[in-house]
This record gives C-alpha cells, structure tokens and sequence, in this order.
C-alpha cells in the first residue's frame, strides 16, 4: 500500500513498497534510496538561529584554535620535537573531524534541509571515521612517545627518530583509511534499507549500519573486529604506557621531581580522558533508547567539544607552547 506521506523518490522497476502494519518495519530496495534525512536537532523555528549561531562560534574556535597550536609548533625550532609533531597532526585530525560534520549541519539550517544524498552520506562518514580513527591512534602513538621519553630518556633520539615517527604517522593514518573503506564496503553491499530517517546530525556510521535490511551477522562481526583493534588495543596501549610511566615517576626520590616529570605528559592524559570520556558516553547514550535530539547531542561531546578543547588544553598546560605563543605574537 502506497503511504502518500513518504518522500518522492525516482520510479524505477525495483523499487518496493510494503503495507505498514504497527511493528513492521518498511523496506526499500536500494536503487530508491537516493537521499538520507538527518534528524539530529529539535527542527522548531524558534530554536535554527540558536543552533547557527552555536555550531558556527564552535567551528571557528575549534578549527582557529587548531590552527595556531599548527602554526606555533612550525615556526618555533624548539618544538620541533616527536610530541609535537604528533601534536601538530593531531590538531589536523580535529580539523578533520569538525569539518567533516558541522559545515553539513549549518548549511542544512541555513537552507532548512536536513536531507544528504547517498553518495554524500557515505563520503561523510567515511571522511568521519578516518580523522577520528586518526584522533585515536596518534593519542596511542603520544602515550609511546611520553613512555620512551620518561622510561628510556637515555635511546629517546634513537628510538623516536624522524623515520620511525614517519612511520608511525603513516600508520595510523593507513589504519583510519582501512576502517573507513571497511564500513563503506558494508554499506555498499546491503541490498535494502529499512529507513532513509538518520537520528543524529552527521551520517553516523553505526546508525547507518542499523539501518540496512540485510543480514546483520557478518557485518555485526567485522563492528566486533574493528571495536577490538582500533577500540581496546589502542586504549591498552594507553594504559600500559601511564602504568610504566607511573611506575617510573614513583621511583624518582624528590617530590618536585615526580610533579616535574608528570608534567610533561599532563596535557595528553587531559586529552585522553576527554576523548575516551566522550566516545564512552556517546556508547552508553547509543546502547540506550534516546531520542534523536539527545543522541545527537551526545555525538556533540565527541564530534565538536573535544577538539574545540584540545589546543585550549595544550596551550594553558604546556609551559614551552605558551612561550612560543608570546614569541609569534611578539
């Protein structure tokens, strides 16, 4: 039965309507679905200048700040170190993972569209999950540099030598591109969906994974792959590292030494804490049944708050970034 409140899509040969009876769920062949809807935000009048006006201020903070912790790490020869030439790429991730998102969102509020199309979509979130796979790995690589730098401070120069944070870099990055592409070859083979209707602001790739009809077993197995090796291994990296590192410091005899040598490494574990914070909270908030407003607003923490606070974190933190910021401005 024709349900004349569903959107307008091309007539083909293939595309299927099912009569809608209350828990049956409509299914449509995949050469109908041209476009997906995001419904993310509360789409009351009253509140699009509100939202404009938010996630416009947090992009240009988030994507200036970053930039400068860029252009401060570059121009001064003595942050021309491992850390932060990790942090360097770590602030073009968070450019990658704002930009990737919010600019969608503003121009649909400007044009009062919250429709994507297919290819669209899946560009997004492949885009998406490259920069926050990224995110995740160089955090991982960081924690090995502080661990080398505190553990092993004699065979630090041999250890993280240019070639190999080279290497590491194109690592992680490779990693973020893999998972992208293996989320989009999922997506590319499911033969139907079950909606068009996206309950977040950006094309979320787990909710787009729910929304395929197709059999969810081999695809629900690759998510526990993926979970384990770009979720758990980088984060028991993480721990490994500040558990040699603890271990290190509390073997140095002077307090002010111990808060000297934790210092080095205070504005990464912030950072940590924030980030997997923020993808544990987004986790939980998914798992339970929230509406499309307050789930798009948990995937807010993760996708926008985070990397606005990141250069804050490390400007007002690290006592070297300060200096170089009053020399670039001097």
């Amino acid at each position: 039965m024709y349900n004349s409140h569903e959107p307008n899509y091309p007539k083909t040969n293939t595309i299927f309507y099912y009569t809608q009876f209350p828990g049956y769920a409509k299914s449509q062949n995949l050469t109908s679905v041209s476009e997906f809807h995001l419904m993310g935000f509360s789409e009351e009048p009253e509140l699009q200048p509100l939202l404009l006006g938010l996630f416009l201020s947090m992009y240009l903070v988030t994507v200036l700040g970053n930039l400068l912790i860029i252009l401060v790490v570059t121009s001064d020869s003595h942050l021309h170190t491992p850390m932060y030439f990790f942090l360097c790429n770590l602030s073009l991730a968070d450019v990658g993972v704002i930009s990737t998102t919010v600019p969608k969102m503003i121009v649909g509020n400007l044009t009062h569209s919250t429709d994507i199309s297919y290819a669209g979509c899946l560009t997004q979130m492949s885009s998406f999950l490259l920069f926050g796979c990224m995110d995740d790995l160089l955090l991982t690589v960081m924690a090995y540099d502080r661990y080398v730098a505190i553990c092993h401070p004699l065979h630090y120069q041999v250890i993280m030598n240019s070639h190999r944070c080279g290497i590491l870099l194109l690592l992680s990055f490779v990693a973020g591109l893999s998972e992208s592409q293996l989320h989009n070859l999922i997506v590319l083979q499911s033969s139907c969906f079950k909606g068009v209707e996206i309950a977040n602001f950006f094309c979320d790739p787990s909710q787009l994974l729910n929304l395929t009809c197709s059999d969810t077993f081999s695809s629900d197995i690759v998510t526990y792959i993926v979970s384990i090796i770009y979720g758990f291994l980088p984060m028991s990296g993480i721990l490994f590292s500040y558990y040699k590192i603890a271990s290190s410091i509390l073997r140095i005899p002077s307090p002010g030494g111990r808060y000297k040598t934790f210092s080095t490494c205070g504005s990464h574990l912030t950072v940590v804490c924030l980030f997997y914070g923020a993808g544990l909270g987004v986790y939980l908030s998914s798992a339970s049944s929230l509406s499309a407003g307050k789930d798009a607003l948990a995937s807010v923490v993760y996708t926008v708050v985070t990397p606005m606070l990141n250069p804050f974190i490390y400007s007002l933190r690290n006592k070297e970034i300060q200096r170089a910021m009053r020399m670039l401005f001097k």
